[in-house]
């Protein structure tokens, strides 16, 4: 088109403040390392529960990452996030009822588990460090 018109295109320049890239640096560091200290406080053990739960969580990752690829996932994800909102708002008494059954059931397996395995594992005598 400009060589009909025989004059050059004005393209525009386009600047990122310098201050704004700052900030965003800024609280992205933020969030990393408040996600370090959540990553450093689960692997330490502290709570056992949770660190369980991370150990059970990435076990089903890794079994969903054996039988389905990554845009599978991603594909399933979002599908997830688009419905089940709308099905929870549509039916949510009856998905609360079971819910709450399940908690009941997952806390009745927990206190098994904690009284067979759990209780039966040794545990050290903390001591009081000083700093």
């Amino acid at each position: 088109m400009s060589s009909i018109l025989l004059s050059p295109p004005h393209i525009p320049q386009v600047q990122i403040p310098e201050k704004l890239v700052l900030q965003i640096a800024s609280v992205i560091t933020l969030e990393i390392n408040r996600a370090f200290v959540i990553l450093r406080e689960i692997a330490s053990g502290k709570d056992l529960k949770q660190f369980l739960s991370v150990i059970a969580g990435l076990w089903v990752v890794s079994i969903l990452g054996k039988w389905y690829n990554f845009l599978t996932l991603v594909y399933i994800a979002v599908v997830l996030l688009f419905t089940l909102p709308v099905f929870y708002e549509k039916y949510d008494d009856q998905v609360d009822a079971v819910a709450e059954k399940a908690l009941i059931e997952i806390k009745k397996q927990y206190a098994v588990f904690d009284a067979k395995v759990m209780s039966k594992i040794p545990r050290g005598q903390l001591k009081d460090k000083k700093f």
